[in-house]
């Protein structure tokens, strides 16, 4: 059993930053990876951005190059950087890890913070 919080999320204005946090309950060592998705009103949740144990990355192609997945593994901690936001990145963003279970594995989601960008 995993818990993650997210926190971080806010108002901000368009071209302004923020750092999202994902705390884990236990170590996040042995994920499978974890991973930042958002969600927005009247729309499917997204991935954002994910990171893989062995520190591989990947990001939508909206958000490559202003925002960041970066972990901390002695704090069990995940985070996003967002730099350079734009209206369209207000959604709710969600925490994921994908914790290896039995012969497979088990997909962990956080409550979700509020991002939201004024123009």
């Amino acid at each position: 059993q995993v818990q993650l919080v997210e926190s971080g999320g806010g108002l901000v204005q368009a071209g302004g930053s923020l750092r999202l946090s994902c705390a884990a309950s236990r170590s996040i060592s042995s994920f499978n990876y974890m991973g930042w998705y958002r969600q927005a009103p009247g729309k499917l949740r997204e991935l954002v951005a994910t990171l893989t144990s062995d520190d591989r990355t990947n990001y939508a192609s909206s958000v490559k190059g202003r925002f960041t997945i970066s972990r901390d593994n002695t704090k069990n901690m995940v985070y996003l950087q967002l730099n350079t936001l734009k209206p369209e990145d207000t959604a709710v963003y969600y925490c994921k890890a994908v914790v290896p279970a039995g012969r497979g594995h088990y997909d962990y989601w956080g409550q979700g913070t509020q991002v939201t960008v004024s123009s």
